[in-house]
């Protein structure tokens, strides 16, 4: 039998996979989660991620030390607020001597060179788990807007380099954007959670800070898992708002709407490998019914095929291990 072409002969050997892959992962992809809690020489394995930590901040900046060291160069900041200082209107959150203001402050003395991201809703610090202002069972849009845009500059003073809003309310980059500038800092960038998706796949995320909804679900500002348009609607909304980096969140159940918004948009974009795709493998994995390394690889891999540019992911130390 005789053949022109032989696609096969680019694959017969690791060096030639390796030549001619696609789509190369390195450390520089990576944006890693960190939950902080209040104490001190203290460290949680989450219950629902296993290998996961809440930890206090002396931990948290032995952590940031670690990261850099492996070559990972961006860090992406959640609090667990005591249930004593929540409130309907998150008032803590814009406490300039608060846990996540400290956080920020402390990392960037200890490693001034990490890019600091900053989680910009108001659930973390609600007493109703919901990432806006609830009145009645209405959980209100502009009020909230309000708060968002005073909580980057918050964060943004304390030496943030990026705020990360991820609450989905209308209007909210514009606003940060505007306040941010009228307060001189001119140099915090946003990365916005464009499309972020009401999804079943956070529980895990919920257990690390205590944020789960007290009533009702998040379905009138996250997004429709049903919808691709809207994704693209949203995140062109963000770009001529202001948002330096766009995300979609979930990733892997969301490939799809990664490329629909790596080909509609001329910014980064970046993806967010959630809590219930990291627990997922993990169980599997612990059940022997996959390799997990290999899971890990192959699952960012297709994050990043699929048009992200950026992958925020609690398998950031285990993949830059395995790449390396």
């Amino acid at each position: 039998m005789f053949l022109q072409r032989r696609n096969r002969i680019l694959r017969q050997s690791p060096a030639i996979r390796s030549m001619v892959a696609e789509t190369i992962l390195t450390p520089n992809d990576f944006i890693v989660p960190l939950f902080i809690n209040e104490g001190e020489h203290y460290k949680e394995e989450i219950a629902s991620m296993p290998g996961y930590y809440r930890m206090s901040l002396d931990n948290t900046v032995k952590e940031v030390k670690e990261l850099w060291s492996m070559g990972l160069k961006s860090v992406l900041l959640f609090i667990k607020c005591k249930d004593e200082l929540k409130d309907n209107k998150g008032t803590e959150a814009l406490n300039p001597k608060g846990l996540m203001q400290r956080s920020i402050r402390a990392i960037k003395e200890a490693c001034p060179d990490m890019l600091v991201m900053t989680d910009i809703a108001l659930d973390p610090f609600s007493s109703f788990g919901h990432d806006g202002i609830v009145e009645g069972s209405a959980i209100v849009n502009d009020a909230t807007v309000e708060v968002l845009a005073q909580m980057s500059v918050s964060h943004a003073q304390a030496g943030a380099d990026f705020v990360a809003p991820s609450d989905m309310m209308d209007g909210r980059i514009a606003a940060i954007r505007e306040a941010l500038e009228e307060n001189g800092l001119n140099n915090t960038g946003i990365m916005s959670y464009s499309a972020k998706y009401a999804s079943c796949f956070y529980g895990p995320f919920r257990d690390a800070l205590d944020s789960a909804p007290g009533f009702g679900d998040k379905k009138t500002y996250q997004m429709d898992y049903s919808n691709r348009l809207e994704a693209v609607k949203e995140t062109l909304m963000d770009v001529e708002e202001g948002a330096d980096i766009v995300m979609v969140k979930p990733a892997l159940a969301y490939l799809d709407i990664i490329r629909e918004v790596k080909n509609a948009v001329s910014v980064p974009v970046s993806a967010y490998n959630i809590s219930g795709e990291y627990a997922m493998i993990k169980a599997a994995a612990r059940m022997g019914w996959i390799d997990e390394n290999k899971a890990i690889l192959e699952t960012l891999t297709a994050i990043k095929r699929a048009g992200a540019d950026l992958i925020a992911t609690y398998f950031a130390k285990d993949a830059v291990k395995l790449i390396s």
